[in-house]
């Protein structure tokens, strides 16, 4: 079934404030025709600052915490009353901790889980119904889940099932016309990294960290174009870069104490 013509379209993005979620937001706009563009993200005042800039389809600003049970629920019941065509769902928003696992906080690590993986599936599932052929979900995964990583055990391990699930979810929907893809940049010019270490893990007097941050950083504008060129190919999983492909490659094939100890190293 196409999607109704007599329902708006829409896409949604979560983590729509910064980054990449506010790169996804500027090129769909200016690639595909869609009444509105629902931005999500706890901070309300750089979403205003996106809204401005989008001039063809209809910016609607949801302050919303995902690891807020009430903020899903009052999301879903939205979605639910204006009943959309949902063209677009980028699952977006997510963070990292880099440290020891025994150094990071229990409530650090779980609030990883919960919006990593909790509200990332909550979404899927809650959204797809107003999905219909020709829809498309993108999952922002990473480079790291190909390969579990030391000092960012919990995060890596998130990717990876983000990672997982949408390949399976791939293979399911694909009969209806839905296509899910799966992002997997490595490192991004963001403000990721000033969460993921503002505990101070990676010293700034160490030649690693620096090299880690800036030989392999990606522009997001990049990574988002190529992600949106990778899912009109219907392909499963967008890798932007040579070096990143290369790694996501030969990872596979090496033994993971040696991936982990080369992964470790970066720090």
């Amino acid at each position: 079934m196409e999607i109704s013509k007599e329902r708006k379209k829409i896409a949604i993005v979560t983590g729509a404030s910064a980054g990449l979620g506010k790169e996804f937001a500027l090129q769909l706009e200016k690639k595909y025709f869609l009444d509105e563009i629902w931005l999500l993200a706890r901070r309300a005042e750089p979403m205003k600052q996106l809204a401005e800039k989008l001039q063809k389809a209809k910016a609607v600003i949801i302050p919303c915490d995902l690891n807020s049970d009430s903020d899903i629920r009052a999301l879903i019941d939205k979605i639910k009353r204006e009943n959309p065509a949902v063209s677009f769902l980028v699952n977006n928003a997510g963070f990292g901790k880099l440290g020891p696992f025994t150094e990071l906080t229990e409530q650090e690590q779980m609030q990883m889980i919960s919006l990593n993986v909790t509200a990332l599936t909550r979404l899927t599932h809650s959204i797809l119904p107003f999905c219909a052929s020709g829809s498309c979900i993108i999952q922002v995964a990473s480079s790291i889940a190909f390969c579990p990583a030391p000092f960012f055990a919990v995060y890596a391990a998130t990717k990876s099932f983000v990672l997982s699930f949408s390949r399976a979810l791939q293979f399911e929907l694909k009969p209806n016309g839905i296509h899910v893809i799966a992002v997997c940049p490595g490192p991004v010019n963001t403000e990721f990294f000033d969460v993921a270490n503002n505990s101070g893990f990676m010293k700034n007097d160490r030649v690693a960290p620096k090299t880690f941050n800036h030989a392999l950083m990606a522009d997001p504008q990049k990574v988002v174009a190529k992600a949106l060129s990778d899912a009109e190919k219907k392909r499963s999983i967008s890798i932007y870069s040579f070096s990143i492909n290369f790694f996501a490659r030969i990872v596979a094939f090496i033994p993971k104490s040696i991936a982990m100890k080369a992964i470790s190293n970066r720090y």
